[in-house]
C-alpha cells in the first residue's frame, strides 16, 4: 500500500519536466499562459491604439481599450463555462454551431459591411461589429472531430473521410472566399487538413489539397490589384516606400528599434500615425518597440508553452474526439501566430491576420478563448481521471 510519505518521495525524485507533464500541471500551464497573454494583449492594445483612438473617437484615447476589455470579459466568461463542459456536450452542439456559422457567412454576403476591400463583417449599430469567419475556425474543429469520432471504426474507408466533412469544409471555404477574406482562408485550410491528416488520410491527398489551396490563393491574389501590390511589396518593400511597402517598412523599424528591453510602455514612436494597424495586425511590432527583444521572445515562449502543453494533452488521451479537437486547436493557434508574426518580420506576405489573444478585435479574441477553455476542459478531465498527485 502506497503511503503519503512514499508519494512525497516519488514526487521529489521527479524532474521538473516530468512534473510538467502531469494533467494538473498542463492545466495550470495553459491557464497561466492564456491569462498572461490576455493581460499583455490588453496592455498593448491600450498603448498601441491610444493615438488612433484619440483622433477617431473625439479625444477618448481609451475607446478601443474599453471595447477590448469588454471582449476579454465575454471571451473569458465563455472560457470558464467551457472548462466545465464535457465532450458529450461539445459533440451535441458541434453541428448546430457550424450550421449557425454558415448562416452568418451567408448573411455577410447579403447584408455585410466591407472593410479594406473585404466584405466579411456584420454590423449592429455603431458598437457591435463581428466577423463570422473567425468563429468558423472553432466550428470546423468541433464538427470534424465529432464526425470522425462517430466513424472511428470506419476511417479505413476513404470515402467516409470526405463526406460530410469535406462538403462542410468546401462550403465554408467557398463562402469565406466570396467575402474576399484570403487571410482567414489561409488559416482555415490547415485546420481543415489537420483533421484528415490525424485520422490517417492518404498522403497524396495533401499534395492535391495543397496544390488546390495554393492555386486558389494565387487566383484570389491575381484578380485583386491590392493583393498583387501586397505580394510585390513583400518581395521588395523598398521599391515603393511611401505606398505598398510603407506598412512593412515601418513595422520592421518599430520591431528593430526596441533593442533588448525596448523604449518602455507607451514609448512607441511608430504608433503616432506612422504605422498602420498598429493595434491589430502589427501589434507585434509595437511590442518589439516598447518591450524589446525580451517582450517579443516572451510572447513566442507563451505561445510555445500552450502548444506543447496541448500536444501533451492529446498524447495522454485515448479518446479520438479529444485528440482531434486538441490538435485542431493547436494547428489553428500555431498557424495564425506564425502568419501574423511572419508578416511583421517580412517572411510572409501581409494578410491582415490578428495575433491570437493579443491583437485588438473581439471576433478573434472570443472564439480563441473559447477554444482554450475546451483545452482546459480536457486537461481538467484527465487530471480528475489520474490518480497521481501533482
Amino acid at each position: 500500500m502506497t503511503t503519503t510519505q512514499d508519494v512525497l518521495k516519488q514526487n521529489e525524485s521527479q524532474t521538473v519536466w516530468q512534473r510538467l507533464e502531469h494533467p494538473h500541471a498542463l492545466y495550470k500551464l495553459i491557464y497561466g499562459c492564456t491569462v498572461v497573454l490576455l493581460i499583455s494583449g490588453l496592455v498593448m492594445v491600450a498603448s498601441a491604439s491610444s493615438i488612433f483612438a484619440y483622433n477617431t473617437y473625439n479625444g477618448n484615447q481609451w475607446a478601443l481599450f474599453e471595447r477590448q476589455f469588454v471582449f476579454a470579459i465575454i471571451g473569458f466568461f465563455f472560457m470558464v463555462i467551457l472548462i466545465r463542459c464535457d465532450t458529450k456536450f461539445l459533440k451535441r452542439i458541434s453541428a448546430l454551431y457550424l450550421a449557425g456559422v454558415v448562416v452568418l457567412l451567408v448573411a455577410v454576403l447579403l447584408i455585410g459591411t466591407s472593410v479594406n476591400g473585404q466584405k466579411n463583417w456584420i454590423e449592429f449599430g455603431s458598437f457591435i461589429r463581428f466577423q463570422p469567419s473567425e468563429f468558423a475556425k472553432l466550428g470546423i474543429v468541433l464538427y470534424g472531430a465529432t464526425i470522425f469520432a462517430k466513424r472511428e471504426n470506419e476511417l479505413h474507408i476513404k470515402k467516409r473521410l470526405l463526406s460530410p466533412y469535406g462538403i462542410a469544409c468546401l462550403t465554408v471555404i467557398f463562402l469565406v472566399g466570396m467575402e474576399k477574406d484570403v487571410g482567414t482562408a489561409m488559416i482555415l485550410m490547415p485546420i481543415m487538413a489537420s483533421a484528415l491528416y490525424f485520422v490517417g488520410a492518404p498522403k497524396r491527398w495533401f499534395a492535391y489539397i495543397g496544390a488546390a489551396c495554393l492555386g486558389l490563393i494565387l487566383l484570389a491574389t491575381v484578380v485583386a490589384p491590392y493583393r498583387v501590390a501586397r505580394f510585390t511589396s513583400w518581395l521588395n518593400p523598398y521599391a515603393d516606400q511611401q505606398g505598398t511597402g510603407y506598412q512593412l517598412i515601418h513595422g520592421q523599424r518599430a520591431l528593430g528599434s526596441g533593442g533588448l528591453l525596448g523604449a518602455g510602455l507607451g514609448g512607441s514612436k511608430e504608433k503616432w500615425g506612422t504605422l498602420p494597424e498598429a493595434h491589430t495586425d502589427f501589434i507585434y511590432a509595437v511590442i518589439g518597440e516598447e518591450a524589446g527583444l525580451f517582450g517579443t521572445v516572451t510572447i513566442l515562449g507563451l505561445f510555445a508553452a500552450i502548444i506543447l502543453a496541448a500536444l501533451r494533452i492529446a498524447r495522454l488521451s485515448d479518446d479520438l474526439f479529444t485528440r482531434l479537437v486538441t490538435l485542431g486547436i493547436v494547428t489553428w493557434i500555431a498557424t495564425q501566430a506564425f502568419v501574423n508574426i511572419g508578416a511583421v518580420l517580412g517572411i510572409m506576405p501581409i494578410t491582415g491576420v490578428p495575433l491570437p489573444l493579443v491583437s485588438y478585435g473581439g471576433s478573434s479574441l472570443i472564439p480563441t478563448l473559447a477554444a482554450l477553455g475546451i483545452l482546459l476542459s480536457f486537461a481538467r478531465t484527465q487530471a480528475r481521471a489520474s490518480e497521481q498527485p501533482v
